[in-house]
């Protein structure tokens, strides 16, 4: 199974959700900003990092990336793209997703191992996961406070496409504790905490097992290879 992974000037993070797909089973390609195909592949990341500086707002200049305009129109039929913190704002910048992802509420950089609550896994990037499993991942981010006005909320809970959602602590201000997002149809998530940095032993966060021994974030890859072993 053939999984994009578009890098951007200022993507920090593509290396690591390549190999991500790899440890999950999956073939990783190399995708590019300014190409104007996705060759075929069955899945797209958009991975982390600050692309085109984040000059603008987080992922707004990304959204207008050539390669942009082909995962707009791929997701509208259904292909499966992740989203991960810069490509989270992406998705919303480009309307993929709905609301808007702004600076930490404390207006500082944020970076830790960070636990979530899988609140819907009928997505293609979750399935592996269990209904309300808790799991830790990294987190790292200077703009990842969700918003959305009342009425956008409302639809968001309403309709159940909150897709992860903080423990114990929100590190950054986000709205009724968001912290990743799927559409309508379930196949395009994003969110803002790192699960490519938690799908390797002795690189991961620290379990009550040994330290670094956390994998928690492999199930998204897990996940998405299923999904397309099973269409």
């Amino acid at each position: 199974m053939r999984v994009g992974v578009v890098t951007f000037p200022g993507t920090l993070d593509d290396r690591d959700a390549q190999r991500a797909i790899e440890i999950a089973g999956g073939e990783p390609v190399a995708l590019w900003h300014r190409d104007d195909s996705l060759r075929d592949v069955d899945a797209v990341v958009l991975p982390g990092g600050f692309s085109y500086g984040d000059y603008l707002r987080c992922g707004a200049i990304a959204a207008q990336a050539p390669v942009m305009k082909e995962v707009v129109a791929a997701a509208s039929k259904g292909l499966p793209v992740l989203g991960i913190c810069n490509g989270f704002q992406m998705l919303v910048e480009s309307h993929l997703l709905p609301g808007g992802l702004i600076r930490n509420a404390h207006g500082r950089f944020v970076c830790r191992d960070q636990r979530l609550r899988v609140e819907n896994i009928d997505t293609p990037w979750t399935n592996a996961y269990e209904q309300d499993e808790e799991i830790i991942i990294p987190l790292k981010n200077g703009e990842g406070a969700y918003i959305a006005d009342d009425e956008t909320l409302k639809r968001i809970e309403g309709e159940g496409l909150v897709t992860f959602r903080y423990v114990g602590v929100n590190p950054n201000g986000s709205l009724n504790d968001i912290a990743g997002l799927r559409n309508e149809r379930g196949n395009v998530v994003g969110l803002m905490p790192h699960p490519e940095h938690a799908v390797e032993p002795g690189f991961g966060p620290d379990t009550p097992e040994r330290m670094r021994s956390g994998i928690d974030g492999l199930g998204m890859f897990a996940s998405v290879l299923r999904s397309m072993a099973q269409a």
